[in-house]
């Protein structure tokens, strides 16, 4: 039997990272899309089985090119995580309309496309995963936030939809909200509880995805302890 698939949308040297060296150790092949490959192809040569593929996750012709070139190497995707994010921080005053645009195509077109490659594979199975990674944002708007809330708040309703219409169907939509700063993994401020180690939300992550059918989340909160909520 072949090994399992996860997709990786977003990688960079904390989150992006610490799932994919989590769903590595769990036998997963890996496969590490971002539009610049610099980061992800030293990664994937410290994975046993990853692979780093270019992919600009506003453009649907990028991501359906890069799925494609996926489902060739690995296989079908079993686990999907959405981390792509970005944001500019201006109040409504003060942010362009390209920069409100921008922030919603990254944010949650981008996780409708991405999630759009994976469904039918995952239908045909009756058996798949999809988590978003999420804000605090997206539940609460700040003077500055004004293009991130707004986009952030999007994605999430666009989970909760997800979940609802594929639930029954055997896919696990779900959303792991970040609430707080995050360090380098192992850090000291991070094992002192003022903010978020990378492995540690990348451990919830993989949680969510072993969840027994009687039992899902749908949204899940991850702060330090110390975090003022």
């Amino acid at each position: 039997m072949s090994s399992p698939v996860c997709a990786i949308v977003g990688i960079g040297p904390k989150n992006g990272a610490a799932f994919a060296r989590r769903f590595d150790s769990e036998g997963y092949r890996v496969a590490l899309l971002s539009r610049s490959t610099t980061f992800s192809e030293e990664l994937a040569n410290d994975l046993s089985g990853a692979c780093a593929y270019c992919c600009d996750a506003t453009d649907a012709a990028s991501v359906e090119d890069a799925f494609t070139q996926i489902r060739s190497d690995l296989g079908e995707v079993d686990v999907l995580i959405y981390n792509a994010g970005s944001g500019s921080w201006q109040t409504v005053e003060e942010i362009s309309a390209g920069e409100f645009e921008r922030s919603w195509q990254v944010n949650a077109l981008g996780a409708l496309l991405a999630s759009q490659q994976v469904i039918p594979a995952m239908k045909k199975r009756g058996a798949g995963n999809i988590v978003f990674v999420g804000a605090t944002a997206s539940l609460r708007g700040r003077p500055k936030t004004t293009g991130f809330a707004a986009a952030k708040a999007a994605q999430r309703s666009l989970a909760q939809s997800m979940a609802k219409h594929l639930g029954p169907q055997g896919i696990h939509v779900s959303l792991l909200i970040v609430d707080g700063q995050i360090a380098s993994p192992g850090s000291d401020k991070a094992q002192q509880g003022e903010c978020l180690d990378p492995d540690d939300i990348a451990a919830l992550a993989h949680y969510l995805t072993t969840q027994p059918r009687s039992a899902w989340s749908f949204e899940v909160e991850a702060r330090p302890s110390q975090e003022s909520w």
